[in-house]
């Protein structure tokens, strides 16, 4: 008989108590959603997600393993059948990597290798939470073994049942081969301490020698013996170092049944990991830890509740709003923090963990709303990095990786400054910034940038600083020619684009700090978008150094086509629609993409697309088409997104969707509006303000354009950021 779900069996006792049973919005979170699909190049997308257990934006994740994960795969794969253990896990979406993990793995039988340790999982005893992860397996054939797992942000908490007269073990995977790994144990405190220095992106990061996730394992029963594995050699010494593959294996003595880990995690060494457990976890039990995340969690998920929605819509949102909750991660450790970028610790708080090129659109505007009181602190992580190495990171991971294009740092942090949040080094952020607009790396034009480009590892750090490998590649064309010459750069196209809006962005933070020469020209630079614009076709095409335009009209594109491009000009929409020739135009061109089936929702560079619409007065057009964009790429089902969620940009863009307005262009203050999903959505604002979505006649009218804000009816398809902010009321109506 299949084991009935926490809820059903709440909701079965409440009944027969007479009670009535309210799910509560963390009951809603699926943790699936996501976590099921098939590689995108065999044609198809998914999310990426896994059932990781963690506090909100936690520094380490605590997630079951279903296979060895690496760049391009993570730990957990929903259709995967065998668990592999349980990792503490650092790798932030599928695309990139891990480092400083650890694998463990309760058994009865003594088994290292991956495969042979594989034990077949009972999906129907599987529960996955935000703050709780429960699965029982058997390990045959010895009986089954239940492992339940709770997590702070810098913490694990494993309880264990093995079964009885059983011989209880754990293994720890400390490496895999891939760098350097250590372990010690001391049997008298029920202690074992590992640290793991491998990384995943070693080859397009910078050599570290002081990356290391530190753990500090405290178990509640004696350790009897134990066994290591070390590059497929048995021994038994208490300490030992080395760049190959290892393994331990803690035994328990015979018949012990119930074992509880705590375990602390650290990039700093053992004492901080130590702290961290000692001041996340103590002496609290179990189910007081439990109870402990679930309420920072629930915290979260309650600034917004939503009335009007189905049962599966209630999963798709507050799924997605927990989705948003992971990433940037925290970074430090109590008032240091550890820095992948100069290799050193400091004092100060930091975070990590960027997805720039993903993240710029929706997800950094949406922290902006639900988590104002992290914004100033993620920020100052960045102008850390740019002190720290001397350029900001495209996509720190937890270093440089020069993955994606761009500057976007630039971006967000513009963004963040006009819309209020100003606690932070603003002077230094700047001069970053203007650094990455006017500053090209070294060798620019002797390096066409492609993937196989970046893979460069010098020998120290000042080689980063000084060949500018974060740098805006191309840019030596873009500032001489105003676009990225596609005979010198690849990726052109999407540069250039990008590189425009970029200016664009630092150029309103100059105007807002009283800079007006660096704004004026920032703003020229903002328009470099129109060198490409080819008036015959109405794309935008790449051009060649001598003004000429590339016989491929598909080159210079970063994971699109040139439908994904067309309208990839959000710092000036009227300028664009000038160039198609009017809005009428703009509008009918529009329409194509979505029409002719051109409009690719499982990748960013369209996500503004529906948006766009506003600009020519046609928020009709855009809330026809919101809800069947939703109802395409989002359902309440592990293979329920139709692309990878990218650290929360594609679940930023259903919130903001959901909720009747969307960020199309960054430091612009202004949202543009769409239309809500549901009658009726609260959001908890800071200062105790609140904001209140209205729209009754949803369900029964497809386009709600009469919009007001307190009262006051909206003249244009926007609402200030500001007002936002402050709160009030927002009505749609026929």
């Amino acid at each position: 008989m299949k084991k009935l779900s926490i809820t059903i069996i709440l909701s079965t006792i409440l009944f027969l108590t007479g009670c009535d049973y309210k799910k509560e919005n963390i009951d809603y979170v699926n943790m699936y959603i996501g976590s099921k699909g098939i590689h995108f190049t065999q044609n198809t997308e998914y999310g990426g997600t896994t059932p990781a257990v963690s506090a909100p934006f936690g520094m380490t994740q605590w997630c079951a393993a279903t296979r060895v994960n690496c760049i391009s795969k993570t730990m957990y794969h929903y259709d995967d059948t065998n668990l592999i253990g349980f990792m503490a896990t650092h790798q932030p979406c599928v695309w990139m990597g891990d480092y400083g993990y650890v694998t463990f793995m309760p058994q009865c039988k003594v088994r290292f290798d991956a495969i042979e340790r594989a034990q077949k999982i009972d999906k129907s005893k599987e529960i996955a939470t935000p703050y709780f992860y429960e699965v029982s397996f058997e390990d045959f054939p010895n009986g089954i073994i239940k492992t339940q797992l709770t997590a702070t942000s810098r913490c694990g908490f494993a309880k264990i049942t093995y079964p009885k007269g059983s011989e209880p073990s754990f293994m720890i995977e400390i490496t895999r081969g891939l760098g350097e790994g250590n372990y010690i144990i001391d049997k008298q405190k029920r202690e074992v301490r590992v640290y793991n220095a491998e990384t995943h992106e070693k080859h397009i990061s910078p050599k570290l020698k002081n990356l290391k996730g530190y753990y500090v394992f405290k178990f509640n029963k004696n350790i009897k013996d134990f066994i290591v594995l070390h590059h497929a050699r048995f021994s038994k010494d208490k300490s030992l170092t080395s760049e190959n593959q290892m393994s331990i294996n803690v035994q328990f003595a015979k018949g012990t049944e119930d074992v509880e880990v705590c375990i602390g995690s650290s990039f700093i060494d053992y004492a901080q990991a130590e702290d961290n457990l000692n001041r996340e976890i103590g002496n609290k039990s179990f189910a007081e830890v439990k109870e402990s995340v679930k309420s920072l969690w629930s915290n979260y998920l309650n600034k917004v509740n939503i009335e009007g929605a189905t049962d599966a819509e209630r999963t798709m949102f507050y799924t997605s709003l927990f989705r948003t909750l992971q990433y940037p991660r925290e970074f430090s450790e109590y008032g240091r923090y550890y820095s992948a970028f100069d290799d050193k610790v400091h004092n100060g708080v930091s975070y990590n963990a960027y997805s720039l090129w993903d993240t710029f659109r929706a997800q950094h505007p949406w922290l902006q709303i639900i988590a104002p009181e992290r914004v100033d602190d993620m920020m100052q992580a960045l102008v850390q990095m740019y002190k720290e190495s001397g350029w900001f990171p495209k996509w720190p991971n937890p270093s440089f990786t020069n993955i994606m294009i761009g500057t976007h740092a630039d971006t967000v942090i513009a963004d963040a400054y006009i819309n209020g949040f100003r606690n932070f080094d603003v002077k230094t952020a700047f001069e970053g910034m203007k650094k990455d607009a006017t500053i090209p790396p070294k060798d620019d034009l002797k390096k066409d940038w492609r993937d196989v480009n970046r893979i460069r590892v010098p020998e120290h750090h000042t080689k980063w600083e000084r060949d500018g490998y974060e740098a805006r590649g191309g840019l030596t064309n873009y500032l001489k020619l105003g676009y990225v010459a596609a005979d010198y750069t690849r990726e052109s196209v999407s540069r250039t684009l990008e590189f425009a809006l970029s200016d664009y962005c630092i150029a309103q933070m100059a105007k807002a700090m009283g800079n007006e020469a660096d704004y004026k020209y920032f703003m020229k630079q903002s328009q470099n978008y129109k060198n490409l614009y080819n008036a015959k076709t109405a794309f935008f095409h790449a051009k060649n150094s001598d003004g000429s335009f590339h016989k491929n009209k598909n080159e210079g594109l970063t994971e699109a086509s040139n439908w994904n491009y067309r309208f990839c000009v959000m710092q000036d929409a009227q300028g664009l629609i000038d160039l198609m020739g009017g809005a009428e135009n703009f509008v009918k061109n529009l329409d194509e993409v979505f029409d002719g089936k051109h409009y690719r929702h499982d990748n960013e560079p369209s996500h503004h697309y529906v948006y766009m619409y506003n600009y020519c007065n046609r928020l009709d057009k855009a809330q026809l088409r919101i809800p069947n964009i939703i109802k395409k790429n989002y359902s309440a089902l592990p293979d329920g997104l139709s692309g990878n969620d990218d650290c929360g940009q594609m679940s930023a863009w259903y919130l903001y969707s959901c909720m009747g307005f969307y960020p199309v262009c960054s430091a612009s203050g202004e949202y543009a509006l769409g239309i809500p999903q549901f009658k009726r959505i609260t959001v908890a604002l800071r200062n105790g303000k609140t904001l209140e979505i209205v729209a009754d006649k949803i369900g029964k009218e497809k386009v709600l354009t009469n919009v007001s804000f307190n009262g006051k009816k909206l003249e244009r398809n926007f609402i200030k950021v500001g007002d936002v902010f402050n709160g009030g009321k927002l009505v749609f109506d026929k």
